[in-house]
């Protein structure tokens, strides 16, 4: 991706939004051009000397009703991102007007919809089971990885590995999360959850992002784990997970797996011409 030229009115306009806690910096570059860079999207991600995200997502034109591309507070690009995805959904259907929406990301075409009661949904698409789709290093059974605690492998447009344990909130994520991030299994690194049963139809789950670390809250790894849940028979395909920041519902169905939950707009504001050249030096 080409630098961005920085002109002496350049002023990068930004929102900020969240979905429970799960923060993100959203550009929109549908009217004009904007060519984000690895160490930009890293430079505005800093807590103190940028903004702070857990992922950054450029809104652009696309062949549907945009096309959104995510960034790591690494620098790093994913090809999905469910809270973000909601979150710029639920602006969309504000801004147009419109109850549903077509988005399309580098994992595909995403479906939208406004849920009611201030919710918003979100198709994810088919999950990603087969090692080579995940994906992983070798052909293994992605139910049981050959790893200690046989954790659950899915694809939701980037690299999942979920364990199912006693006690989720007693695992000590920091240190839990780094290690498996990084398994050779995983070639991509890897999102890291661990997850309890509370019931049937309930889960607990905290999460470790590849790129960036604790998150309160991630719908990809949401989606996930009630896959992972739903193959190992813990769970049916429709469950209600609590995480850190709150609450999502997922729900497994035959033309993929459907995200609902609130989202936050919480301000409007812009880079200033300084910060951005500081980010080109």
């Amino acid at each position: 991706m080409p630098e961005m030229t920085i002109g002496s009115d350049t002023r990068l306009p930004f929102m900020k939004m969240h979905g429970l806690g799960n923060d993100f910096v959203v550009v929109d570059a549908r009217d004009q051009t904007w060519d984000i860079t690895p160490a930009m999207a890293e430079g505005i991600a800093h807590r103190q000397m940028g903004i702070g995200f857990d992922q950054l997502t450029v809104i652009t034109k696309g062949d549907e009703d945009a096309h959104l591309t995510f960034y790591n507070a690494d620098g790093s690009t994913s090809a999905a991102c469910g809270n973000a995805t909601r979150c710029i959904a639920r602006h969309l259907l504000d801004e147009s007007g419109k109850t549903h929406l077509r988005l399309t990301t580098d994992r595909g075409l995403l479906l939208a919809e406004d849920a009611g009661n201030g919710l918003t949904s979100v198709n994810m698409g088919q999950p990603q089971l087969d090692w080579q789709d995940i994906p992983l290093a070798e052909d293994v059974d992605t139910l049981e990885l050959p790893i200690e605690g046989a954790p659950t492998a899915t694809g939701m447009g980037n690299p999942h590995c979920t364990f199912f344990v006693d006690n989720a909130e007693v695992i000590p994520l920091a240190e839990f999360g780094a290690r498996y991030e990084h398994h050779p299994l995983y070639p991509e690194r890897t999102n890291v959850q661990v997850a309890h049963v509370v019931a049937p139809d309930h889960l607990r789950m905290r999460v470790w992002e590849r790129g960036v670390g604790i998150t309160l809250a991630s719908g990809s790894s949401s989606c996930a784990t009630a896959v992972a849940a739903a193959r190992r028979g813990l769970t049916g395909r429709k469950v209600q997970i609590d995480l850190d920041g709150g609450t999502l519902w997922i729900d497994w169905r035959e033309d993929g797996v459907w995200m609902t939950g609130p989202t936050m707009h919480v301000a409007d504001g812009h880079f200033t011409r300084q910060f951005l050249e500081s980010l080109s030096k």
